[in-house]
């Protein structure tokens, strides 16, 4: 057991939640992260650190080295950016920025993660290096793909890497993950539907109707899964905006409908499926009644997939601070995280740590206006880092052998 980091880094626990609560009280969106990662640079720097900032625009990374010699290194990543949500929480610290907050708790994983790089640097008990990976627009599924193409595995070498993410319902002190796919693919599609618009009430005769297109193809979305896909394979198909037309002349038929949704997927054949299935039937239905379709596809990040080979040793990091059986096998989630694509580079683990539930067993989830992330899982999830750091570097070669 490693009760003696987590003992350790609860002495500076409410340093941590003075910085988690300052994130969270100044959220900042894709690749605007300019105030969080100078927060994030100068603690690491402040501690020790070899700091290098702007890498994908806004990412920074800290390098630490171990005090025993080891020539392997690991990275650990945490997201800093925030949602477009209107917050709506009364603590003192509420979001300070209209439209902006803190809903999926980036805010609580960059102060674990700084957490974890404080201990370390007061204690490189390792053999190797750790890069400390923050970064920016986990929300827009472009912040890692971003860094990657910055040269992040170049500049900072490393031979695995580990995400984390809280998840709310599952109790402080809880840990899981799974082998495998964990998260699913995740990307955005859209429909622009073009028609003469017209006179609702005086001539609907003359016009092509947009909305009954649109009502047609809001319809004919959700036959797509059950209809193409087998009933037993995990896929999700949602729409999540919907416009045309004034609201102030309510008889003006529209010449524009806009549509946006996104998709989600395991297979690359799923996805290319629901790609070529939205736009068939756009474009079908859309020629049946005199319009036409524009559409959109933006692919925003893959499946994420955990090497089997390191889930046990992201495992045993957490259980030893924990126990087994706090430690358990999280389901597959149509979920997206653009961390995948640093999976997709390294072998590593996606973990996710308990955010917690009220006495009733209910929970803001992520993404809501009144999400807030659990101050109680700050020196946990630091202590976690740092312990996944012993299990990969607590060696040297030698050692090991």
């Amino acid at each position: 057991m490693r009760q003696d980091i987590l003992e350790e880094i609860k002495g500076f626990e409410a340093e941590l939640i003075e910085i988690r609560r300052d994130i969270h009280r100044h959220p900042e969106t894709r690749f605007e992260e300019v105030r969080t990662a100078a927060l994030v640079a100068g603690k690491l720097r402040e501690w020790g650190l070899e700091v290098v900032e702007g890498i994908g625009g806004t990412g920074v990374v800290g390098t630490l080295k171990g005090g025993r010699p080891g020539q392997r290194a690991i990275g650990l990543r945490a997201d800093m950016d925030a949602l477009f949500i209107q917050e709506e929480n009364d603590f003192a610290h509420v979001s300070t920025v209209p439209g902006k907050m803190h809903a999926c708790g980036h805010d609580g994983h960059t102060a674990m993660l700084l957490g974890a790089a404080k201990f370390l640097a007061q204690k490189p008990d390792f053999a190797g290096t750790v890069q400390f990976i923050f970064q920016p627009a986990e929300e827009a599924g472009t912040g890692a793909a971003a860094m990657i193409k910055d040269g992040l595995f170049d500049r900072f070498p490393v031979d695995s890497v580990y995400g984390m993410h809280n998840t709310p319902g599952l109790a402080v002190g809880q840990f899981a993950t799974r082998p495998g796919p964990i998260l699913a693919g995740a990307d955005f599609w859209g429909v622009e539907f073009h028609g003469t618009g017209g006179h609702g009430g005086a001539a609907p005769h003359l016009a092509t109707d947009v909305t009954v297109v649109l009502g047609h193809f809001l319809l004919a979305v959700h036959t797509i899964l059950p209809r193409n896909l087998k009933p037993t394979e995990p896929a999700a198909l949602s729409v999540g905006h919907v416009s045309g037309g004034s609201f102030g002349s309510p008889n003006v038929m529209p010449a524009k409908a806009v549509v946006r949704g996104t998709a989600r997927y395991f297979r690359p054949e799923a996805q290319a499926m629901i790609r070529r299935r939205l736009q068939e039937l756009a474009e079908t239905l859309a020629s049946a009644h005199g319009c036409t379709a524009e559409f959109t596809y933006d692919v925003l990040c893959p499946p994420t997939v955990n090497a089997g080979e390191k889930v046990p040793v992201a495992n045993a990091a957490a259980a030893a601070l924990v126990g087994d059986a706090a430690v358990g096998e999280f389901p597959m989630s149509t979920g997206g995280e653009d961390f995948a694509y640093m999976l997709q580079k390294k072998p590593g683990v996606f973990m996710r740590i308990g955010n917690g539930s009220n006495p009733d067993g209910s929970f803001h989830n992520v993404h809501t206006p009144k999400y807030d992330f659990n101050d109680e899982a700050l020196a946990l999830g630091s202590a976690y880092w740092a312990s996944l750091v012993q299990e990969e570097l607590g060696w040297t070669q030698d050692e090991r052998a």
